[in-house]
């Protein structure tokens, strides 16, 4: 039987909540990100404007191929970042999560965890998937750690696997976590929480 196909929703927890990522969300992104070129730094260009992070949202939220949430701080409101379902295939019980980025001022922060945890229990337990995968730059060692913090395993390289923005090539690093992995993923991830 196959996974239920992914649709935006909105997702709650403690720290912060998923929404369906919408065009409003982008002059509150656009604060909270400034023009801080590290945010971009394995993702592309640096959207520099309040126009140009538009333009990047427009064109995320027009491709099919990904549901996209804005990462919004429960306290406050304010959205903090993005992130997204992609490489949707719920014949095969699959789906990637990606497309993420965070204002550095929450970098190792509760909001990469909870919001990790929100939608990989999403995944799991409310569209049945039996695979989630994650991918980043093989550079990129900051999200490689993030990712292995959150108990993914690491299942190797995919050699000249994109184009970066720079015209250079990069090889791409990806983890999984599987459906028989999520209880202990979640319990650790769901401890983390808890100790702050």
């Amino acid at each position: 039987m196959a996974a239920k196909t992914p649709a935006p929703v909105l997702l709650q927890g403690r720290h912060v909540r998923l929404e369906p990522l919408t065009l409003d969300h982008v002059p509150g992104l656009h604060a909270a990100l400034g023009a801080d070129e590290e945010v971009f730094r394995w993702l592309g260009p640096v959207p520099r404007t309040e126009q140009e992070l538009r333009d990047l949202a427009a064109g995320l939220l027009a491709d099919p191929g990904y549901v996209a949430f804005a990462v919004v701080l429960q306290q406050s409101g304010q959205p903090v970042g993005w992130t997204t379902f992609l490489d949707m295939a719920p014949q095969d019980e699959r789906l990637e999560i990606g497309w993420t980025w965070y204002a550095r001022a929450h970098w190792r922060s509760a909001v990469n965890t909870e919001a990790k945890l929100l939608l990989l229990t999403h995944a799991f337990e409310d569209l049945g998937m039996g695979r989630v995968q994650l991918k980043t730059d093989h550079l990129n060692t900051r999200s490689q750690q993030a990712i292995a913090r959150l108990g993914a395993t690491r299942e190797g390289v995919l050699r000249r696997h994109r184009r970066r923005a720079d015209g250079s090539w990069r090889d791409s690093v990806y983890f999984s976590l599987l459906a028989e992995e999520w209880p202990a993923a979640k319990a650790r991830l769901t401890e983390r929480l808890e100790r702050g």
